[in-house]
């Protein structure tokens, strides 16, 4: 296929943020869930799931795998509102930020009143640490994907430019 046809093909953005929230929920979910393992934190894979069952299920494989679905099912809906509002922002800096504002959002807000987690100033400095960075990095990789499909990122790509030559 020509580079002209390939920079003409449009991308169907419901698919492409379907597929791309599924993968970062799977893989990003199973990072955390290593983070938990690994005790960098102390706040389960599955803690979106918490408001939903019992911790004593959460803290099952059953209740981990059903946890990972959530945050499978959290990254899609994240993702579409990502690639829908910034799917023209080039590079991975919005993708960062956006990390952030989750991270916000569910450890600061969302998390202690809905039971998800314990109130920040309760929690150990390195799951706040873990969580903080776990987010950003989540953030990064949808922002960054977003980018490189809907803006010309892969032309900055050194790989690209040596074709060109």
């Amino acid at each position: 296929m020509s580079a002209e046809k390939r920079n003409n093909k449009r991308t169907n953005r419901f698919l492409f943020a379907l597929n791309l929230g599924f993968f970062a929920g799977l893989i990003w979910g199973a990072i955390h869930q290593a983070f938990y393992y690994l005790n960098f934190t102390k706040i389960t894979s599955s803690f979106l799931a918490e408001p939903f069952f019992k911790h004593d299920f959460i803290d099952t494989w059953t209740g981990f795998f059903i946890g990972w679905l959530f945050f499978i099912l959290f990254s899609i809906v994240s993702v579409f509102l990502y690639t829908f509002l910034f799917s023209k922002v080039k590079g991975a800096w919005l993708g960062l930020i956006y990390g952030l504002f989750w991270w916000a959002n569910i450890y600061l807000w969302i998390g202690p009143l809905t039971g998800m987690m314990k109130w920040i100033h309760k929690l150990d400095l390195n799951s706040i640490i873990t969580g903080v960075c776990f987010f950003l990095l989540w953030g990064i990789f949808i922002g960054y994907t977003v980018a490189i499909e809907y803006t010309n990122e892969q032309n900055r790509e050194p790989f690209n430019k040596k074709k060109e030559k």
